[in-house]
């Protein structure tokens, strides 16, 4: 069985991938692939094995022998599903790889916006500590998390894993109904959360229904003190409105390690705010990276493979 990784650079140099090599009779490992390289790459594999090539359904037109996707990733919207199951051409990809890692992340950037840490990161930087009457600054209003509401979209395993976090540091955790099915679920809607939260965090995937979720309306709802953080997928936040609601001090801080298109070649409204004196992290789309996390998905790819030779059910 011949297998070819595309863009094995996206997991990093540092990952064993004798895992999947064990399961395979040749492994052939390309660093970076432009989806128009795939074909001629996978043009002698049974098994293609990919984090975010594109598969169009050209491309897999023109493999008649390809038999197995992996994905090494929880999404599978770079590959033409409809195609590949029209050609009999299995998809399989990871998840919960990550849970430890975005979690930690999570609460990384929701300690750091509630003590103001972008903000007083600038202060020092530009020297005021030196030139301070007294011996610190508290020129910027910080939060205790302890006793504070925490509302969470996204009740799967990575929510889940936040609010138990959340709650060994004394926060109230709600989470909100899955958005577009509120009428046949018995938790509270976000909408109806709003007015009460103090941190918002997102872990839901990009949906019709979750596009745009945290809008202008919605943030009208939030209290101005409000921590909103996303490391879910770009776009589930209308990222302007929240921009434009950071400045004018309707939000408290705002933490996003996503954004709509990734890698912002041609920059975002956020990147550009980084340099204003705004509570606002953005961190580039890493909350993932950990190196357990990325050997976790080679390992997952394996199992991926076993099950699928022995003809088991997919992830």
């Amino acid at each position: 069985m011949q297998a070819v990784v595309l863009d094995a650079a996206s997991l990093g140099p540092d990952v064993d991938l004798s895992p999947i090599e064990d399961r395979v009779t040749r492994l052939t490992c390309h660093d970076f692939t432009h989806a128009e390289q795939a074909a001629q790459r996978l043009a002698d594999a049974e098994v293609a094995i990919v984090n975010k090539v594109v598969l169009t359904a050209e491309t897999l037109e023109a493999l008649p022998q390809l038999r197995l996707i992996c994905v090494l990733a929880t999404g599978t919207n770079n590959i033409d599903m409809q195609t590949a199951r029209r050609l009999g051409i299995e998809v399989r990809n990871v998840a919960a790889y990550g849970t430890a890692s975005v979690a930690q992340h999570t609460m990384l950037m929701m300690l750091a916006l509630a003590a103001r840490l972008p903000l007083y990161q600038k202060d020092v930087a530009a020297g005021r500590w030196n030139d301070s009457p007294f011996f610190c600054l508290m020129d910027h209003r910080t939060m205790e998390v302890e006793d504070r509401h925490l509302v969470i979209v996204g009740q799967g395993e990575l929510g889940s894993r936040v609010g138990r976090l959340a709650q060994g540091f004394g926060m109230r955790v709600s989470y909100a109904a899955r958005p577009g099915s509120e009428a046949s679920d018995s938790r509270p809607s976000l909408a109806r959360l709003a007015p009460e939260a103090d941190v918002v965090s997102l872990h839901c995937p990009l949906t019709d229904a979750t596009r745009h979720l945290v809008d202008e309306a919605m943030l009208e709802r939030l209290p101005p003190s409000t921590l909103l953080i996303n490391c879910a997928r770009g776009g589930v936040i209308d990222e302007q409105a929240c921009l434009n609601a950071l400045r004018q001090g309707r939000l408290g801080g705002l933490g996003v390690d996503v954004l709509p298109v990734e890698p912002p070649r041609d920059g975002h409204p956020l990147l550009e705010a980084l340099a204003e004196p705004l509570n606002l992290m953005v961190t580039p789309h890493n909350a993932w990276i950990s190196p357990q996390a990325r050997q976790r998905i080679v390992e997952l790819t394996a199992d991926n493979l076993d099950a699928w030779q022995a003809g088991g059910s997919a992830s």
